[in-house]
């Protein structure tokens, strides 16, 4: 296993992200009555480059820009715990550039930017899912844009329980029984109490089969799975692992459930350890303001440089996407 691709590949892989620069639009989606699902939409686009405000974060990008291009594959995005659509922008921005149109979500009851009710909950595990396919069916169906998709090339990238969400996705059925897993310790999460009294949401996982190749980095709540629940994933797979993630005490992740998950998906896929990293060291790099008042998050180990990782790690996912889902560069 090797941690990047040649200084070569990854050169070529972004030299095409120069040709356009991202479009983004912020969308909500009607959920059914619920409080509206917040999406990121970045496509790609001809005009040079702005600047967009998100809160308190200034992201590259033009507003509103005309979508270039036509039969364009779609990439849906799942944040981790508490994350947001913002936690990839780069790894958006660079697919968008290359030709790729990007949704992103705001997972509801489970994003920093605003709700946390149900975080902790074990709804979350399989509502996250759904509000992927959600995602999907806006994008094919009502996005003002949708014409120029090609519904045909549809991929995933999820990151943490974005990263679980992913799998089931893809057609993997948990155990949500085995949550009791990460009920240790002190502090007993909501989760812990409803697995008490047996309180296991009724709903089955949701799939979605148009999904046709998928990335996922530290996935999450690995004992929820067994060789079994992995049985109808038969679609591409890239892996990425954080060497350290098990030093940072974070429950759901560490690097024998990631390596675990591997050994066990009935196809085989694309695994990668990215040596020195921490569980955080997939979120997009950190402003100064953000590194100061979130050093949790954005602080590396010595001698790891996230900026150097994130230009060739996701020139590695353009290249995966590009491949998997036949997809001709620009």
């Amino acid at each position: 296993m090797r941690l990047f691709k040649s200084v070569m590949v990854a050169a070529l892989c972004l030299s095409a992200t120069t040709a356009h620069a991202a479009g983004l639009r912020l969308i909500k989606v009607p959920t059914d009555g619920a409080t509206p699902m917040q999406i990121a939409v970045w496509s790609p686009c001809a005009a040079p480059a702005g600047e967009v405000k998100v809160r308190t974060l200034t992201l590259p990008g033009t507003t509103d820009c005309p979508v270039v291009g036509d039969r364009l594959p779609l990439i849906a995005v799942s944040h981790g715990y508490g994350g947001s659509f913002t936690g990839h922008h780069d790894t958006a921005e660079t697919l968008a550039d290359a030709g790729f149109v990007v949704v992103a979500v705001n997972h509801p009851a489970d994003t920093g930017a605003g709700d946390m009710t149900r975080a902790d909950t074990l709804a979350v595990l399989i509502e996250r899912s759904a509000d992927i396919k959600r995602a999907i069916d806006y994008m094919l169906d009502a996005w003002p844009d949708r014409s120029k998709l090609d519904p045909g090339k549809i991929g995933f990238f999820g990151f943490s329980r974005g990263g679980y969400t992913g799998l089931v996705v893809a057609g993997a059925n948990p155990d949500i029984r085995k949550a009791t897993a990460f009920c240790t310790g002190l502090y007993r999460k909501p989760s812990c109490e409803e697995l008490q009294r047996n309180a296991i949401p009724a709903q089955p996982a949701v799939h979605d089969p148009r999904v046709k190749a998928m990335v996922v980095a530290d996935p999450a709540f690995g004992p929820m799975f067994d060789r079994d629940a992995f049985k109808d994933i038969k679609i591409p797979v890239q892996i990425w692992a954080s060497e350290l993630s098990g030093e940072q005490g974070i429950s759901e992740v560490n690097p024998d459930y990631v390596a675990t998950i591997n050994s066990e998906l009935p196809v085989r896929a694309d695994y990668h350890v990215v040596r020195n990293a921490g569980h955080f060291a997939f979120l997009a790099p950190c402003s100064a303001g953000m590194a100061s008042a979130l050093p949790k998050l954005c602080t590396d180990k010595p001698g790891f440089d996230r900026v150097a990782f994130h230009r060739e790690w996701n020139a590695d996912i353009l290249a995966f996407f590009r491949k998997q889902l036949d997809v001709h560069q620009p």
